[in-house]
């Protein structure tokens, strides 16, 4: 049994996990009080690693970007890839508001929460608050915003430093980078770890959700999926095929050549590892340069999520929605600035989109903690994020060939005789 359960599928054992919850909760009832421990540890491992997972992947990451490589091309890709993002967790914000998942399933039950902890400080106190005073008491509070922040200037400045012409301090610049790097690779296998435990995490708190609120809750996880859905064809329409559109290149014949790497990202839920396909797709079928797509794909693939982004939106309101809460519209300007800032620190990273998911319900005051009905929430979402994980992959990889076409036209380094 041991021997299947590690070598099967990740997604289908938690798949499997939320689906025995779902007739554990049914049948045990009341005495799902019992499995609430053991989803209360999954909660807790979790969070254990949010933080450590934000600096070591940003300052790895940024620090991996050659300073001479963030001329005009990086400039451009980085402001689409923000206009993206931006517009993507809007989209997701407004599809929450308009579809309103998570509104009568009422999770708060027994657990009363008050507007107090949700009472968000202005836009501009938010934007401040971005610059910490305190790095230490920022990771011990773990306000996010400020962690990214120091992050990605740390890391940035780390890029400086190896390419310093001073060889002494490009040395210990190396050295450092090494040690930033190699402590990346050991989160990775820790998140690997944790989430060899997912499916018993996933099972206790579904079971628990469903003794405590009823088969009422099984609906809305449908919806939720259908919604994301919807909302992520969208992006694709407008946002890809107008951006498309302004560069008059045919938005059907850039679908038709990217359908390999579509395929591949829904099917393998990585970009990374659809890498090599996007990359050969960019330069053999839409006649981009390397010099182009060489920077800008590996880039998107580490910095751009316009699918998971989008999800978090829908996500975040589905859980404040599913415990009777209203989000306020500078709340929901706060999750789409934490989503586009999380999103660089958590990409790559396994089960990106559930740790992000995380930061951004922190971020307006919506506490996975032990106990809380937005746990329950959280739990649900994670139980079929492998449903979401595969449509928001796909946009990811599709959203980073948009940018990737949309510079190199305005640099002048596509062929466009690969499109007639």
């Amino acid at each position: 049994m041991l021997k299947w359960y590690f070598k099967a599928n990740l997604p289908l054992r938690v798949l499997i996990g939320l689906i025995l919850g779902v007739f554990a909760g049914l049948i045990l009832k009341d005495k799902v009080i019992y499995l609430k421990p053991f989803g209360e540890l999954f909660v807790r491992l979790l969070k254990m690693i949010i933080v450590p997972v934000i600096i070591l992947t940003l300052v790895s990451g940024a620090s991996n970007i050659e300073p001479a490589r963030l001329g005009k091309i990086g400039i451009k890709v980085f402001i689409y890839y923000f206009i993206a993002l931006a517009f993507a967790t809007t989209i997701g914000l407004l599809a929450g508001n308009i579809f309103a998942p998570g509104v009568g399933l009422n999770l708060q039950g027994s657990h009363p929460i008050t507007l107090k902890h949700l009472q968000a400080p202005s836009i501009i106190d938010v934007l401040l608050n971005i610059v910490p005073t305190n790095f230490i008491e920022a990771m011990a509070k773990g306000d996010i915003l400020p962690i990214v922040f120091f992050s990605l200037l740390f890391g940035i400045a780390l890029a400086f430093v190896r390419d310093s012409s001073n060889e002494k301090l490009k040395a210990s610049g190396e050295t450092l980078f090494q040690v930033f790097h190699g402590s990346t690779e050991v989160i990775f296998k820790m998140i690997r770890w944790i989430l060899e435990y997912a499916p018993i995490g996933v099972f206790a708190l579904m079971a628990y959700t469903i003794g405590t609120v009823g088969p009422k809750a099984v609906g809305p996880l449908a919806y939720v999926v259908l919604v994301v859905y919807i909302a992520l064809i969208f992006q694709i329409i407008i946002f890809y095929g107008g951006t498309l559109s302004l560069l008059k290149v045919n938005f059907w014949k850039f679908l038709k050549k990217a359908q390999e790497p579509f395929l591949m990202a829904f099917t393998t839920r990585s970009s990374d590892a659809t890498l090599p396909v996007t990359i050969a797709t960019a330069q053999e079928k839409m006649g981009i340069s390397e010099a182009v797509s060489a920077f800008t794909l590996p880039l998107g693939a580490k910095f751009n999520m316009d699918g998971t982004t989008l999800y978090e939106g829908v996500c975040a309101l589905f859980v404040a929605q599913a415990i009777g809460l209203h989000l306020t519209l500078t709340q929901q300007l706060i999750v789409i600035l934490t989503a586009i800032l999380a999103s660089i620190g958590t990409a790559g990273v396994p089960a990106a989109g559930a740790i992000m998911l995380l930061l951004v319900l922190n971020s307006v005051g919506l506490k996975v903690e032990p106990g809380r009905p937005e746990t329950l929430a959280y739990a649900m979402i994670f139980g079929i994020d492998a449903l979401l994980d595969m449509a928001r992959t796909a946009t990811n990889v599709l959203g980073d060939l948009t940018a990737t076409t949309f510079v190199a036209k305005l640099e002048n380094e596509i062929d466009m005789s690969k499109w007639n």
